[in-house]
């Protein structure tokens, strides 16, 4: 069933087939439909989060399972910390290296067939020099063959939440079965940093020296942007050039990453001046305040006609400054609402609507007690439904608190 709005503020209840069903649009901000974003990139995948609410501020193709290359090695690395973080491991637990290892190609820590490494150097290895070799050891040593490793990813993946990921070895090497989305990347970013604050400085290392051969970390935001702190570069013919980058600016952390860049010089530029955009372009909007009345919900039965209603949460939003009168809350119950109801009783949602069509719900409370009427009061509504009035109090106008 639909809700038209003749205007801001006010409160039109539209039945459907089930007479005890209302929608009510509470206020809008602008009514209008599906925004074009007002960024723009040259990658052909991109996405911008925040890393407080996890909110998607900006997408391109971010659920197109792609190539992630190295990216990937984030997923390797996160396994890693969480047996780090449950004592399943330890940082000096030694990691032998086998000759699938020592033979891998291309980006390379340069590790030594039937010698031991630390897993705190293996590591570095992964964050900092992106070794392919040093992730076969890891997986080796963890789940006794890459392809198994491989399918832990994976079962670790939908686990947490990243439903467009499927991995066929740990170090993103180029195999048709191997894909992550820009959407799954920023979910296993914002994980790492969330749960892994230990483990999580090794992304800012600058540098790291194994077998006497000293390799800068490539991840380009760490020079270009102040605050950047992390995560991840990738690059193959297939992929192109991506980054999975992140950054504090004034306490507030933004995630960005980007895949298929033609060449490195073009992802350093981009990556920073998406991640200026990240913080300069995207402000937070508080529309109702934690304890705020957002809405009154008509009550059937009581002594009083209706009962306010009450979000526990500050209810926000964040949006490009351009979108920021596109926002649209709308006010989501089942009702009249029968009497007895209890002060607290979920009666409801809210639902905030971006121009991006990014939506978030939020449940709302009873602000107080309504008790039931009288036996005088009882027969009176027993009268309103026999003569056609209303039953409801006077909510043809709702007072609108933003």
């Amino acid at each position: 069933m639909d809700a038209s709005i003749a205007s801001p503020g006010k409160l039109l209840l539209t039945a459907g087939k089930c007479a005890a069903v209302f929608f009510a649009a509470l206020f809008v901000l602008a009514a209008s439909a599906r925004a074009m974003s007002p960024v723009e990139t040259k990658a052909e995948f991109a996405l911008i989060m925040d890393y407080a609410t996890g909110a998607v501020l900006f997408e391109k193709n971010a659920d197109q399972p792609t190539a992630p290359a190295s990216m990937s090695k984030l997923m390797t690395v996160a396994i890693v910390f969480e047996k780090l973080k449950s004592g399943e491991l330890s940082l000096d637990d030694p990691f032998s290296v086998s000759v699938k290892a020592w033979r891998m190609q291309g980006s390379k820590m340069w590790v030594r067939e039937g010698t031991e490494i630390p897993l705190a150097d293996l590591l570095r290895g992964v964050i900092i020099q992106s070794g392919n070799d040093a992730c076969i050891v890891i997986a080796e040593n963890i789940a006794g063959s890459e392809d198994a490793f491989a399918e832990l990813m994976t079962r670790k993946a939908r686990e947490w939440g990243m439903t467009n990921s499927s991995f066929a070895n740990a170090s993103g090497w180029p195999h048709p079965d191997h894909k992550m989305s820009m959407r799954d990347l920023g979910i296993l970013a914002r994980k790492i940093i969330k749960d892994y604050p230990d483990y999580y400085a090794l992304f800012s290392e600058r540098e790291f020296t194994w077998e006497k051969i000293r390799q800068s970390n490539r991840n380009p935001l760490l020079k270009a942007f102040d605050g950047a702190d992390g995560l991840k570069t990738g690059h193959t013919d297939e992929s192109g050039y991506g980054v999975v980058g992140a950054a504090v600016k004034d306490g507030v952390r933004r995630i960005v990453i980007l895949n298929g860049l033609e060449s490195d010089k073009e992802r350093t530029r981009e990556a920073r001046r998406m991640m200026l955009i990240a913080f300069n372009d995207f402000e937070e909007k508080t529309l109702f305040e934690a304890g705020d009345i957002v809405a009154d919900a008509a009550v059937f039965g009581g002594k009083a006609p209706a009962v306010p209603l009450i979000t526990r949460d500050t209810v926000s939003v964040i949006a490009h400054r351009s979108a920021l009168d596109n926002i649209k809350a709308t006010f989501v119950y089942r009702g009249p609402v029968a009497a007895p109801v209890q002060e607290a009783q979920q009666i409801g949602y809210l639902t905030v609507t971006q121009a991006t069509g990014e939506k978030r719900d939020y449940p709302l409370f009873a602000g107080r007690r309504v008790s039931e009427t009288g036996t005088i009061g009882r027969i009176a509504i027993a009268a309103q439904r026999l003569f056609g009035k209303p039953e409801r109090g006077d909510n043809a106008e709702a007072s609108v608190a933003r």
